[in-house]
């Protein structure tokens, strides 16, 4: 780098050229998509000359995505697309795309997740159920479960289908013990609480804090 005393005194110090190209051409991070959002594309074939709107290559398609934002979203719809029915973007549109939420956050409820994962030895099908508050945090929850005890990454996870279960859809001993009247959850050890002013930092006698 060609440059004299006075200038680079003047400036911050900067990272070589060499460190810099590096870090831009750097991969992507292979992290969990965490924040996942259920969205809603509508899209189809642009009609054209070859084929009208009344075609069945026109006809509209609609699926429901899970994704960071609506932008991964789009690009997931057209991944699907030209697998599907050979539709590419060029050739294509979005009618509409919606943000799905969910209806009572509030409450816990019983998932059930179809995918379809890529491992190193080859292409499986898989089914888990997730107790969770709501779907979104049902698929994030599974993505941490095939990174931990599969090491399947996030890119070669496809979802199939999700459904909310009753107690007696499921079939997983995990989340079947939730389902008991009975249950119970003991509390071994409670700290009592006291009032700040009563509080000290040196005592006569050694305190209990068994309640």
């Amino acid at each position: 780098m060609h440059t004299t005393l006075g200038h680079a005194a003047l400036r911050a110090p900067s990272a070589p050229h060499s460190l810099r190209s590096a870090s831009m051409g750097k991969k992507a991070s292979g992290a969990l998509p965490t924040g996942q959002s259920q969205y809603q594309v509508v899209g189809r074939f642009v009609p054209n000359e070859k084929y009208s709107a009344d075609s069945a290559m026109c006809k509209v398609y609609r699926m429901n995505l899970f994704a960071r934002n609506n932008v991964v979203a789009r690009s997931r719809f057209w991944y699907f697309m030209g697998k599907l029915c050979r539709v590419k973007k060029a050739n294509g549109q979005i009618i509409s795309i919606n943000k799905i939420y969910e209806k009572s956050p509030l409450k816990v409820k019983n998932f059930g997740i179809w995918f379809r994962y890529d491992s190193r030895t080859g292409t499986h099908n898989a089914y888990k159920e997730i107790r969770e508050m709501s779907l979104t945090a049902a698929i994030n929850m599974m993505y941490m479960d095939m990174a931990g005890r599969s090491r399947a990454k996030s890119k070669a996870i496809q979802i199939l289908k999700t459904a909310e279960l009753k107690p007696e859809e499921c079939k997983r001993a995990d989340v079947k013990q939730f389902h008991s009247q009975s249950i119970r959850f003991p509390l071994p050890h409670r700290v009592a609480k006291i009032a700040k002013k009563y509080r000290t930092t040196f005592k006569a006698a050694r305190p209990t804090t068994f309640c």
